[in-house]
C-alpha cells in the first residue's frame, strides 16, 4: 500500500487534469453550469424544511434542541455533505467501465480514476461552502447559533469522509467491472443510506426511539453516522460525536479504505482483462 500511495501521489498532476476534464464534460452543455451543484442541494433542503420544519414542526422541535431555531442550516449542512457522498458513490461505480480506453492506454495507477470521481464531487462540495457560511452568518447575526472551537470539526469531517469515500470508490469501481449489477444495487443502497444516516434528523431521535438496543448499535456502526455528526457539530457543539462514536467512525473509515485498496489491487488483473 505504501508504494501504491507513493505512485498515486506522483500521478497527482494527472489526477488534477482528469478532475478538471470530468467537471468540464459534466457541465459543458448546461446553461447554469456549476450552479447546479448548489441548486440541487438547496432545492432538497427547501423540500425537507417544508415537510419537517413546517408540516411536522412540533415533532422536529422536540428532538432538535438548540438546533430547532436554525433547522434550515442543520438541513443544508447535512445535504451538502450528502450530495458529495451520494454523487461520488454513484459515479465511482462506473469510473472504470466508463473510461476503459483511457485506462488501457494511459500509464497511470488505475486508482486515479475512481479517486478522481471522489475528488471531483469534493470540488462541488467546496463550491457550496460559501453558501453554507453565508446562511450560518445570518443565524449568528440573529443569535440563533454561536461559533466556537467546533468549527475545527469541518476539516476532520472532510478528511474522514474523503478516506471513507475513496475506499468505497475503489471497491465499487473494480467490482462493477466484474459484476455490472453493482451499479444498480448502489442506487437502492444510497436511498436507504440517506434515511439511515442523521442527515435531516438529529442522532438523538434514534437514540431516544423505541428501537431494540442491538439495532441502535448496528446503526451507529455505519461510519457515515459519525461523519454527519461532525458536519452538524460545526454549528451545533452538542452534536459532536462522543469518544466511542468518533473512534468507530475513524477506525471504520480507515478499515474501509484499506479493504478497498486491497480489493482493487487483487482484482486489477481481472479488471484489465475484462476491460
Amino acid at each position: 500500500m505504501t508504494s501504491g500511495v507513493a505512485a498515486l501521489w506522483s500521478a497527482r498532476t494527472s489526477l488534477r487534469i482528469l478532475v478538471r476534464r470530468d467537471l468540464a464534460v459534466k457541465y459543458q452543455q448546461s446553461v447554469l453550469g456549476y450552479l447546479w451543484s448548489l441548486i440541487e442541494p438547496l432545492g432538497m433542503g427547501l423540500i425537507y424544511w417544508f415537510v419537517f420544519g413546517v408540516l411536522y414542526s412540533g415533532a422536529t422541535r422536540r428532538h432538535l434542541g438548540d438546533a430547532a431555531g436554525s433547522y434550515p442550516l442543520f438541513l443544508i449542512t447535512g445535504i451538502f455533505a450528502w450530495m458529495w457522498a451520494s454523487s461520488a458513490l454513484t459515479e465511482a461505480a462506473n469510473a472504470l467501465t466508463g473510461q476503459a480506453r483511457l485506462i488501457t492506454t494511459m500509464n497511470l495507477p488505475r486508482q486515479v480514476f475512481p479517486i478522481g470521481r471522489v475528488t471531483g464531487r469534493f470540488a462541488e462540495y467546496l463550491a457550496g461552502l460559501p453558501i453554507l457560511a453565508a446562511i450560518a452568518i445570518l443565524y449568528v447575526a440573529h443569535g440563533r447559533i454561536h461559533l466556537g472551537w467546533t468549527l475545527l470539526a469541518l476539516p476532520l469531517a472532510v478528511a474522514v469522509q474523503f478516506v471513507l469515500l475513496m475506499g468505497l470508490a475503489l471497491l465499487l469501481s473494480a467490482g462493477n467491472v466484474l459484476m455490472r449489477d453493482i451499479e444498480r444495487i448502489m442506487r437502492l443502497i444510497i436511498r436507504v443510506l440517506f434515511y439511515a444516516t442523521p442527515i435531516i434528523y438529529p442522532l438523538n431521535l434514534v437514540r431516544d426511539s423505541g428501537m431494540p438496543g442491538w439495532l441502535k448499535i448496528a446503526y451507529e456502526l455505519n461510519p457515515l453516522v459519525g461523519i454527519f455528526q461532525l458536519h452538524h457539530a460545526i454549528w451545533y457543539p452538542d452534536e459532536f460525536p462522543d469518544a466511542r462514536l468518533l473512534t468507530v467512525t475513524v477506525a471504520g473509515s480507515l478499515l474501509v479504505f484499506a479493504v478497498g485498496w486491497w480489493a482493487f489491487r487483487r482484482l486489477e488483473p481481472a479488471v484489465l482483462k475484462e476491460l
